[in-house]
């Protein structure tokens, strides 16, 4: 395609033709000439915002990106309600491309009832393949925002379902030639299907409703960047318990064949959360089916440790994520 704006036919064929999700918040919508979106909120609510880009995969870009971004506002307690999209695309991309990237992002929005009030679209030879970035718009009433930096010392500090989602889901998917060579079938086919697990809405409706202090999806650089992350924020301490956070064993082989540590590798679907009775959360998250456990507390110092039989190593910033030694 040439350098510049999508055509109008492309845009209304490729682009806007593929969005049906509504939301009746919104009262301006994604349509030719619209440079902006609007929305109405009640008088006790609140708007969450959240952005975030899709660099590290090729594959399933429109679906992650809806995700991604609504796990995000899922963990500040807000109701996803919209998306604003920036597309923009290579010279050499192909319209049925841009058709395949709209079609995943409308069925992961069909999904989350949430709705692409508009965005941008423009192909440049800025970029080298498809570069999508997402801005995500929710609600919340005022009394219910969650924050990320509302962890303090003697909470229990929760991990829901596994960690290495993303990631596994992610070298699954580009990688499954070599996998197959190494491994059963079965387990390549269980981590591709891992990533149907990158959700993290319902776990966070019911934190919410069970008395959840903080939450952090866990995301670029994995379990341990979101634990430091989870603890500057809150200017805590923490002490993590290593043999307590969930692994799946498709993510351990996986990792094993790659060099990889699975504790820095992306981890979108698992969340972090902190709660003054953790055993009730727990109890309730897995009441719902969503797997959850304890992995350790936060401390009124400032170390923030890894304990395994005894011995401790102390968490840093978070480092480059596992994930760019096999996309990158």
């Amino acid at each position: 395609m040439k350098i510049g704006k999508l055509p109008e036919p492309v845009l209304k064929r490729a682009v806007l033709n593929q969005l049906h999700t509504r939301r009746d918040e919104v009262l301006l919508s994604a349509a030719i000439g619209e440079d902006c979106a609007a929305l109405a909120l009640e008088a006790d609510e609140m708007l969450v915002l959240s952005t975030d880009p899709i660099t590290a995969s090729s594959e399933d870009i429109g679906s992650l990106a809806v995700q991604i971004t609504v796990n995000d506002l899922a963990s500040a307690g807000a109701e996803p309600i919209g998306l604003m999209v920036t597309l923009l695309l290579p010279p050499d991309t192909e319209e049925e491309e841009v058709r395949a990237v709209m079609k995943q992002m409308e069925s992961a929005c069909a999904a989350a009832h949430v709705e692409v009030m508009g965005g941008h679209t423009e192909v440049t030879d800025a970029v080298n393949q498809i570069l999508l970035s997402v801005c995500g718009v929710g609600k919340v009433k005022k009394e219910s925002l969650v924050r990320t930096g509302g962890v303090r010392p003697g909470m229990d500090i929760l991990a829901t379902k596994w960690i290495g989602i993303e990631g596994t889901a992610i070298i699954a998917r580009e990688r499954e030639t070599e996998l197959r060579k190494r491994f059963p079938k079965e387990l390549v086919e269980a981590a591709k299907k891992m990533s149907d697990l990158l959700s993290v809405q319902r776990e966070a409706e019911i934190a919410v409703m069970t008395g959840v202090s903080a939450m952090h999806d866990v995301t670029e650089g994995g379990i341990y960047g979101a634990l430091w992350e989870f603890a500057e924020a809150s200017g805590v301490g923490l002490t993590i318990d290593l043999r307590k956070i969930p692994i799946r064993q498709e993510t351990i082989e996986i990792c094993e064949h790659y060099g990889l540590n699975p504790y820095e590798l992306i981890s979108s679907g698992c969340m972090l959360m902190a709660a003054e009775q953790g055993d009730a959360l727990a109890e309730a998250l897995n009441a719902d089916g969503i797997p959850a456990v304890i992995i350790g507390k936060a401390t009124d110092s400032k170390d923030r440790t890894i304990v395994k039989d005894g011995e401790k190593r102390f968490l840093t910033p978070p480092n480059t994520d596992e994930i760019y030694k096999i996309t990158g």
